[in-house]
């Protein structure tokens, strides 16, 4: 069995760039040997589902994905040779998210008793459409009853100091694209047009910024976003004949598809318009009093002595497809503040700590505490 550190290492040197996993998956295959496997591979994306019934209490699942964004430019070493200088480790992923993918392996590997089934779920497509990737899993095991009770995503959450946030949930995602339907004429003669910019610019005060709820203990109020505007042939004697304005919402529970249609219609009536949503993201929330919120917090608190706040900030994750499965799904992961850039770092001793979290949380699921 390697240690931490060599493993962390192992993992980073595969070059697992979406949807690639580079042979980590044939790696970890081996790593975690005596537990059942189940793949789901669809198109080029690979699923891996590894499990072991140690009992009839819940199951417990971590789960992760192992590929990582293109490394880009600007690196001062190379983004697949990892270097480790004064305890920090160089490479690309190494917190987004091989950190969390080596930390709960480790823990699974070093796990010899557990009261119930503990399982995990990798795919090798995140950071793209993630189309084929753990959703893929997710169906697999709810068509075979054997959908996890708990979820552990081990996504880099902290964000100033390690161990100060754990995320309860995510805001769900909603782009629109309005287009404003005019009549195109010559500028000299606009009583000849219908100038669709001249129409929506009295109403944009309703749309740009506007918040569509007030939020609550957990979210913040969920609020349109102008992305884009655009209409017009780029010349100054033609007046357009359609105006396009796009939008993105980053929703709370409190807001759907539904609201937003019937806030825009109401402020867009009397114009000739179309208006498209389309929901990549659904909103959800843990509730604080589940079990896995207060044996991870416990196990923050054992292990580092803090007491993490509770957020939904950030992005979109793969936690959102286990949450539309009501399954009660928490993140957390060593500090997020290197993702996705040259030179992305981790320090080791966070990787350390996140293993013993982890197993601090395994040792401590009693099936009396359900």
């Amino acid at each position: 069995m390697l240690n931490t550190h060599e493993l962390f290492l192992k993992l980073l040197r595969f070059v697992s760039i979406t949807p690639d996993d580079g042979g980590a998956f044939a790696f970890i295959k081996a790593y975690l040997n005596d537990f059942e496997i189940i793949e789901v591979n669809v198109e080029n994306t690979k699923n891996l589902f590894l499990y072991k019934r140690f009992g009839e209490g819940p199951h417990l699942c971590f789960a992760g994905h192992i590929d990582v964004v293109p490394p880009g430019t600007g690196w001062e070493s190379e983004p697949f040779e990892p270097i480790v200088k004064e305890g920090v480790v160089y490479a690309r992923g190494a917190q987004d998210m091989k950190s969390g993918v080596c930390a709960f392996v480790q823990a699974m590997r070093e796990t010899t008793h557990f009261n119930g089934t503990l399982s995990a779920i990798l795919t090798s497509d995140e950071e793209g459409d993630a189309k084929h990737g753990t959703i893929e899993v997710i169906k697999e095991l709810e068509r075979r009853s054997f959908l996890p009770d708990y979820v552990i995503v081990a996504e880099p959450t902290s964000e100033k100091v390690f161990g100060d946030a754990i995320k309860v949930g995510r805001r769900g995602s909603i782009n629109g694209v309005i287009e404003i339907i005019g009549k195109q004429g010559h500028a000299a003669y606009p009583e000849k047009t219908i100038n669709p910019v001249h129409q929506i610019a009295p109403l944009l005060s309703k749309l740009a910024g506007h918040y569509l709820d007030e939020g609550d203990e957990f979210f913040t109020p969920s609020q349109i976003i102008i992305t884009d505007i655009r209409g017009g042939m780029e010349v100054t004697n033609v007046t357009p004949g359609n105006l396009r304005i796009m939008f993105n919402v980053r929703n709370s529970t409190k807001t759907d598809k539904a609201k937003i249609r019937t806030y825009m219609e109401e402020v867009l009536q009397g114009l000739e318009f179309t208006l498209c949503l389309s929901e990549s993201a659904h909103p959800f929330v843990t509730s604080k009093d589940s079990l896995i919120v207060k044996k991870l917090s416990n196990a923050l608190l054992h292990v580092k002595g803090l007491m993490p706040k509770l957020s939904t900030a950030g992005g979109t994750s793969d936690a959102r497809f286990f949450g539309s499965f009501g399954i009660a799904t928490v993140e957390f992961g060593v500090v997020n503040d290197t993702i996705h850039a040259p030179n992305e770092c981790c320090p080791l001793s966070e990787v350390e700590s996140l293993v013993h979290i982890f197993k601090t949380v395994i040792e401590n699921f009693k099936k009396e505490d359900v």
